[in-house]
């Protein structure tokens, strides 16, 4: 039998269990593999994340649902690096490179006097692909009917290092009433059955966020709802700027993204889009807080 530590640590907020909770594995070079996945399955939490060693980068974060590895996860970057940055591990360091199964990715932390430190990482270019399924289906599995899908813009598949389907949704009260069928989502979701949707809407709880959203979990992954999501955030403000309102600016263009209110997890992503040369450049922005240690024995 092994004991390892684990750091339970919200991310996008700074108030103790609201955000998206991920455990930190900081020494994740004592474990193997299947170490590392039966952690992930006992501490529950959408992902684990498992801080080891680089050749290319600061540091390598390999990312865990109970159910599988995933190649990005940005919820549980942002608690990584602040895990990391809180134990003195990064030096003076405030501009770093994270190894992932998505790519070098840079991070930088600031530490604001109202905010307490920021992580900003960017993510990967961002993709789009069709969905050609069912509006009916992709409805019902969510729990609503096709009159709650807002058909001016169009259901993407997207990605900015995890794809995720794109759902935009009328109304608040539209996503109150979402009732997922998890199980339902690979028959749903035929062109790409494993990922995960992601239902939005420009109404919001907070005046001062831009859009609101929820995140329900691909069946494989073994979890039913991510409270607040890194990566789909990415994704929805590229897919702002891709087709709801086409840049037409060169400068950057800011959204805040609340998530979790549903559940009571209340949370906020800070979303950066700028446009370059080849395609869009994303980097998402959060806070994260400890809550407690954890001994899980596997």
């Amino acid at each position: 039998m092994k004991r390892v530590e684990v750091l339970h640590v919200d991310a996008f907020s700074q108030i103790p269990n609201k955000g998206n909770p991920a455990g930190v594995v900081l020494e994740g070079d004592s474990l193997t593999d299947d170490e590392m996945q039966a952690v992930a399955l006992q501490v529950g939490f959408n992902e684990t994340a498992f801080a080891v060693r680089s050749e290319v980068a600061d540091v390598r974060i390999r990312f865990f649902t109970p159910g599988h590895e995933m190649n990005l996860c940005g919820h549980a970057t942002m608690a990584t690096v602040f895990s990391l940055l809180s134990h003195g591990l990064l030096e003076e360091k405030r501009e770093i490179t994270i190894e992932t199964k998505a790519g070098i990715l840079p991070v930088k932390i600031q530490t604001m006097p109202d905010e307490g430190v920021l992580i900003t990482m960017r993510q990967a270019a961002p993709q789009f692909a069709d969905f050609n399924g069912s509006v009916d289906e992709l409805a019902a599995a969510i729990g609503l009917v096709s009159e709650d899908i807002e058909l001016r813009w169009p259901i993407q598949y997207g990605s900015t290092g995890i794809w995720t389907l794109i759902v935009p949704v009328k109304s608040l009260d539209a996503c109150k009433r979402m009732k997922p069928d998890n199980a339902r989502f690979p028959h749903v979701l035929q062109e790409m059955p494993h990922v995960s949707i992601h239902p939005f809407c420009m109404e919001t709880y907070d005046q001062t966020a831009d859009m609101h959203a929820r995140h329900f979990s691909s069946p494989y992954s073994g979890t039913q709802e991510d409270p607040v999501t890194g990566t789909a955030s990415g994704v929805m403000g590229a897919y702002y700027v891709t087709y709801i309102e086409p840049e037409t600016t060169a400068g950057p263009r800011t959204f805040v993204i609340e998530q979790g209110q549903e559940i009571d997890r209340d949370g906020r992503v800070r979303v950066t889009v700028s446009p370059n040369q080849e395609s869009l450049q994303v980097e998402i922005t959060g806070t994260a807080v400890f809550v407690k240690e954890m001994i899980v024995t596997i």
